[in-house]
C-alpha cells in the first residue's frame, strides 16, 4: 500500500548546445527547450505536467547548456509561481499545491552521458530525499503526460519501472522504439530501438517511471563495460578499432543499453496512452505540437485562450493564445491554431491561421501569415503573404508536418516588404526580402 509520507522526484532531460541542430534556424536564438509552444516554453509543459504528481519532492532539468543560459527562464518562472530563487539560479521552489513545495533545479553536465547516463551521474543528487520513485520525461516530447495515472500503474503492476506508449502506424513505426508487450499483464517483453524491419506499432513515448533500483542496473552497464575492457587482450591496431565502435564507461543509453536487455525479465512494463503524442524534433513538428497543446488549453487551462468576435477586438476562430502585451487590430481574423507572442503588433486586416508569432514582431495591414513561424522582430509588409503551399496545407491537414520545407520560417529580425510572398521557403535571421521567393533557403 501507498505511504502517504513516500516522496516522488521528476528529472526532465533538456539535451544541449550540440543538440536540437534540426531545430534550426529557430534554435539559433533561443535555447530549444525554451521555444514557446502555445506561449509557453516547451520545458513547461513537462514541468506543469508533473506538479500534478503526489508527493513530488523535487523537479530536476538536466542538461549540458550553460547555467546562466537558463537563469532568465527560472527567473520567470519565480515570477509567475511568486516564489523566491535562492542563491543559486540552479534552485528554485515552486508551489505545487495548497501545503506542498517542490524544489526546482537545473542539473549541468559536464559532457553527454546519454539518457540513462546523464541520471546516473547525479544519482546522490537525485536521491537526496530517499524518493520512493523517479520519473524520467524528455522534454522533446508533446503530449499530455498522465504521470499520475502512470504511477497507480507501476505501483500495481510492481517491478522496475513503466514506459509509457502508443500505438502509431506500421509504416510510421519504425522511426522510433518499436516495442512488445503482454496484452493480460502488460509486461514488457521485447525492445528494439528503431528496427529496419516491422516489428511492432506500439512504440517507446519518451516518458518513464522508475524506481531506485534504476540505478543499480545503468551501474551494472557500466561495470560490464569497465570488466570487458580490462580483459580485451588484442593486438594495439584491433583495441582502436575496438575503441572507435564502443561508448565510454559512463556514457549510457537508456533503449538499447537498459531497456532492451530488461525486456521479458518481469523488469519492465507498459502504459499505453491514447492521447496525442508527438516528438518536436524540427519547426514544422513545433508549429503541430503547438497546436495540440492550444487545444489541450480548452480543458486544462481555458482562460489562455482568447475569444472576441470583431466589434471590440479581433475575430477569433479556434484555439488561440494571445500575449496579454501584444496590440490585435480588431479588423483582425486570428486563428485556429495560432500562437501570438509577447509585444506583437498585428494590423488592420491581417489573417492568422495555424502559426506562431514571436516576440516583437510587427505585420502590417492586410498581410496574411498561415502554417508559417516568424521569428523575433521581424516585420511583414503591407498585403506580403507568408504561408505553406497548398499542397503542404493539405498534408497538415492529415498531420503530415515532416517535410523539410513543409512550413514558411521566417528567422530574427527578417524584413519582409510591402506585397511580397514567401511560399515553403526558409529565410535565416538579418535578411531583407525585396522579391518573392518558392521553396528556397535564404542564406
Amino acid at each position: 500500500m501507498q505511504s502517504s509520507e513516500e516522496k516522488v522526484v521528476a528529472v526532465i532531460m533538456v539535451g544541449g548546445p550540440t543538440k536540437g541542430t534540426r531545430f534550426r534556424p529557430l534554435s539559433f536564438n533561443t535555447l530549444k527547450p525554451l521555444f514557446p509552444l502555445a506561449g509557453q516554453p516547451m520545458v513547461h509543459h513537462p514541468i506543469s505536467a508533473c506538479k500534478r504528481i503526489p508527493n513530488l519532492a523535487q523537479i530536476f532539468l538536466v542538461g549540458f547548456y550553460e547555467e546562466r543560459e537558463l537563469a532568465l527562464y527560472v527567473s520567470s518562472v519565480s515570477n509567475e509561481l511568486k516564489v523566491p530563487i535562492s542563491a543559486r539560479l540552479t534552485v528554485l521552489y515552486l508551489t505545487i499545491g495548497p501545503c506542498c513545495t517542490a524544489c526546482f533545479r537545473y542539473l549541468k553536465e559536464d559532457k553527454p552521458h546519454g539518457s540513462a547516463g546523464g541520471l546516473y551521474y547525479f544519482r546522490d543528487v537525485i536521491m537526496e530525499d530517499a524518493p520512493s520513485h523517479i520519473f524520467l520525461l524528455n522534454c522533446d516530447v508533446c503530449c499530455t503526460f498522465p504521470l499520475p495515472d502512470m504511477l497507480v500503474e507501476h505501483r500495481r503492476n510492481g517491478g522496475m519501472g513503466t514506459v509509457l506508449v502508443i500505438k502509431v502506424s506500421a509504416e510510421s513505426a519504425n522511426q522510433f522504439g518499436e516495442l512488445v508487450a503482454d496484452p493480460t499483464t502488460n509486461e514488457l517483453l521485447h525492445y528494439i530501438e528503431k528496427p529496419e524491419t516491422f516489428v511492432s506499432d506500439l512504440i517507446n513515448c519518451g516518458v518513464y517511471v522508475f524506481t531506485p533500483d534504476i540505478f543499480t542496473a545503468i551501474q551494472g552497464v557500466s561495470t560490464h563495460r569497465e570488466d570487458r575492457a580490462s580483459l580485451r587482450r588484442v593486438s594495439s591496431f584491433e583495441a582502436l578499432q575496438s575503441a572507435t565502435r564502443t561508448h565510454p564507461t559512463d556514457f549510457v543509453r537508456l533503449d538499447q543499453d537498459i531497456l532492451s536487455p530488461l525486456a521479458g525479465k518481469k523488469q519492465l512494463y507498459t502504459y499505453e496512452t491514447t492521447d496525442f503524442w508527438e516528438q518536436i524534433k524540427t519547426p514544422g513538428m513545433s508549429l503541430k505540437c503547438s497546436s495540440l497543446y492550444l487545444a489541450q488549453f480548452r480543458y486544462t487551462s481555458p482562460h489562455l485562450l482568447a475569444s472576441g468576435d470583431g466589434t471590440k477586438s479581433a475575430t477569433i476562430v479556434g484555439d488561440v493564445y494571445i500575449h496579454p502585451s501584444a496590440k490585435v487590430h480588431p479588423t483582425a481574423k486570428i486563428g485556429p491554431n495560432v500562437s501570438i507572442s509577447a509585444n506583437v503588433r498585428i494590423g488592420a486586416g491581417v489573417r492568422l491561421s495555424d502559426c506562431i508569432i514571436l516576440d516583437d514582431v510587427e505585420i502590417k495591414e492586410n498581410a496574411v501569415v498561415m502554417h508559417a513561424i516568424v521569428g523575433w522582430k521581424s516585420f511583414i509588409g503591407k498585403w506580403s503573404r507568408v504561408q505553406a503551399s497548398l499542397v503542404m496545407q493539405l498534408l497538415h491537414a492529415e498531420g503530415d508536418y515532416n517535410a523539410k520545407l513543409g512550413i514558411a520560417i521566417i528567422g530574427e529580425s527578417v524584413t519582409v516588404e510591402d506585397e511580397v510572398v514567401v511560399i515553403n521557403s526558409i529565410v535565416l535571421p538579418n535578411k531583407t526580402l525585396n522579391d518573392s521567393v518558392q521553396e528556397e533557403i535564404i542564406l
